[in-house]
């Protein structure tokens, strides 16, 4: 496709501007935020003001990066939604007014789309139509792929997202900000049956993962308060036993839509995407159910915007532009 895309991120506190020439990525520049750790999560009002501060910066150097000018840009892209209503009013408001200055089109993109896209930015890449597991912080879905711009949800997350349940039970461990990838890490040391928690794999394909959050709370309460150091002589055992919990939810979830739906593709997004856990059950699931599997790389699983841009790519070629009233939705469905 010729076309010299602008995509830009900004649903939550990761800051993402990235280049797409022809259809290759040429630059994919993300800038986080720090402010958070004190606080154990992202402060919504920080992020904001974060993102006014980033924007142009990480902008400039996508563009210098890709060896880009500004006019040479036929579009820009900005994710829509869903995410944090400050976050992504920085964003969207950039975007317009930078494709407005420059009399080029504007395209709104679904970020739990562009999640699912993100395997189409390097080979190998999934045929249509594919099943995706997309895992995140805020987001725990099963997804039927059937074209870039048909998707159906088979199940969801109806409290909790995974990467949620995975911080707030590092949360109650002591673990600092941001928990998951650190528990992830103390469970690679651990043994995964040591202690049992609840699944929460519910009748369809759908997920709950609150009470997994409740049982952890309560059984550590019963332990500390007969060894108040529990938690620290068996955090590794406690990490992995909660990560086998929240993995086997997510399989177990997966293996029942694949065998319904027949599909053979299976595919793994979002930022819970990185954990190691997942990514070796997936592995030996899809050994054992002749899957073939695709998970894209690191950098792209966590929020970015080459994401928002591969996704950009197929709304560009099916005529799918927004207009400069279009507003940002921090409740958009896929």
């Amino acid at each position: 496709m010729s076309i010299t895309l602008l995509a830009i991120e900004s649903s939550c506190d990761d800051t993402g501007a990235a280049v797409f020439r022809n259809g290759q990525l040429l630059s994919n520049v993300v800038a986080g935020q720090a402010v958070h750790e004190q606080y154990g999560g992202v402060v919504p009002e920080l992020a904001s003001r974060a993102h006014q501060q980033h924007l142009l910066p990480v902008v400039t150097a996508a563009l210098r990066r890709a060896g880009i000018e500004k006019t040479d840009l036929d579009a820009v892209a900005v994710t829509q939604g869903p995410g944090l209503l400050g976050s992504l009013l920085v964003g969207n408001l950039f975007a317009k007014s930078f494709a407005l200055a420059l009399g080029k089109p504007l395209l709104a993109v679904n970020h739990m789309r562009a999640h699912i896209l993100a395997h189409f930015i390097r080979e190998p890449k999934p045929a249509f139509p594919f099943l995706c597991l997309t895992v995140s912080g805020g987001h725990t879905q099963l997804v039927v792929v059937r074209s870039a711009l048909d998707m159906e949800i088979l199940g969801q997350t109806i409290d909790d997202a995974a990467g949620e349940a995975f911080d707030k039970t590092a949360k109650l461990l002591g673990l600092p900000y941001p928990g998951g990838p650190r528990l992830d890490k103390l469970a690679q040391t651990g043994n995964p049956r040591r202690f049992t928690f609840p699944e929460g794999a519910l009748d369809g394909y759908n997920f709950s993962f609150s009470g997994l959050k409740t049982s952890v709370l309560y059984f550590l309460k019963k332990e500390t308060a007969a060894n108040p150091k529990f938690v620290e002589e068996n955090l590794a055992d406690l990490c992995a036993s909660i990560q086998h919990t929240i993995v086997q939810t997510l399989l177990k979830q997966l293996k029942k839509a694949a065998q319904a739906t027949g599909l053979r593709q299976v595919a793994l997004a979002g930022g819970v995407a990185a954990n190691s856990g997942l990514r070796q059950g997936l592995q030996v699931l899809a050994q054992q159910e002749g899957w073939e599997v695709f998970i894209p790389d690191f950098e792209f699983c966590t929020d970015n915007a080459a994401m928002v841009g591969q996704a950009a790519l197929f709304q560009y070629e099916a005529g799918d532009f927004a207009s400069q009233l279009t507003s940002p939705d921090p409740r958009l469905k896929l």
